[in-house]
């Protein structure tokens, strides 16, 4: 297979505009064409040739369902570190091989700081039980470097110590103190269920997701239910997943923002190869430029609405999509 040189990893973190955005990603498309085999093989069943690519709109995005079946690699050194999905027992999950796990941690490093700012300047408190209980999730990896990064002793991991960590917390308000908990959304609910706080100094961030432990919910009526029982006035959201090396986050109400080397386009859901207007929904299609050696465009199976600000916000799943060329790969 033919190779081609790609800018330097730092470039793809110091992107100022979308027009440079843009510059990038077509480099990044015509390097993974050349460079990823499952990729480019999916190209050439949708009859896309490389040299006829000239605006992101016209880059295949590949279905997220590949990451279950084939290995996504646009390089060829080892792999450092595998990200794996969570699952039910006997469920195929996602693979996310990394070769240079330096990309993912100058992301998330880069990408906190744009929104957040130091992250000494926080405790960094963590409820991930469904995370913790396995190998291989991609948040713990980036909350447990977040954690020490925080260079903070009262920052760390909590499992089902709900009486700890509601000591902890209190404490910390007590002090004053700037906190982020970061929490799997039912585990944040199981907390406000033993406890309702009335927090000034604590940002409460939600992962998403259920795990099966609870009933799915709106996301008004679930933010609401976490306002009122953490006495806050905004629930953060990350935006993130195993096939992804960068995140996007939500301040409050549910709209989420990109870093810079990271953006969305949103999908007709009817025909996977055209996009809808700002403000309709459809399915969310990820750029996602620090994958670039895997594969950096990703059909995901989100559904959501873009706005004009590139803010998006996601609404729920379809499970069940046929992206336009998974039937013509063995999946």
């Amino acid at each position: 297979m033919q190779k081609n040189n790609l800018i330097p990893a730092p470039d793809i973190f110091n992107i100022s505009s979308q027009k440079q955005f843009e510059k990038i990603a077509l480099k990044v498309f015509r390097f993974q064409y050349d460079n990823n085999a499952v990729y480019r093989q999916f190209c050439e069943l949708l009859k896309v040739e490389k040299g006829n690519v000239k605006s992101l709109r016209e880059i295949p995005f590949l279905p997220i369902q590949f990451f279950k079946s084939h290995e996504v690699l646009s390089d060829e050194n080892p792999v450092q570190q595998i990200f794996t999905s969570s699952g039910t027992t006997g469920m195929v999950t996602s693979r996310h091989l990394v070769t240079d796990v330096t990309l993912y941690e100058e992301s998330y490093r880069k990408a906190f700081s744009e929104f957040y700012g130091n992250i000494e300047d926080y405790a960094v408190l963590a409820l991930l039980p469904s995370y913790l209980e396995r190998q291989g999730s991609s948040l713990i990896y980036m909350v447990e470097d977040l954690i020490k990064l925080s260079n903070n002793p009262n920052s760390g991991f909590y499992l089902h110590n709900h009486d700890d960590l509601i000591e902890k917390l209190i404490e910390l308000e007590e002090q004053d103190k700037n906190v982020i908990l970061i929490g799997v959304t039912y585990a944040l609910l199981d907390l406000i269920e033993k406890r309702k706080f009335n927090f000034n100094n604590t940002i409460i961030m939600e992962t998403g997701g259920m795990k099966g432990k609870r009933k799915e919910m709106i996301r008004e009526e679930l933010h609401q239910q976490l306002c009122d029982g953490f006495g806050v006035s905004a629930i953060h959201s990350e935006y993130g997943m195993t096939e992804l090396l960068s995140q996007a986050y939500s301040l409050g109400n549910g709209i989420f923002e990109c870093p810079s080397w990271m953006n969305i386009l949103i999908r007709d859901t009817e025909d996977a190869l055209n996009y809808v207007d700002n403000g309709k929904t459809g399915g969310i299609n990820v750029i996602d430029l620090a994958n670039i050696n895997s594969c950096s465009f990703i059909a995901t199976q989100d559904l959501g609405k873009k706005y004009p600000n590139n803010s998006f916000e996601v609404l729920g799943r379809f499970d069940h999509s046929d992206i336009r060329g998974c039937n013509l790969m063995v999946l």
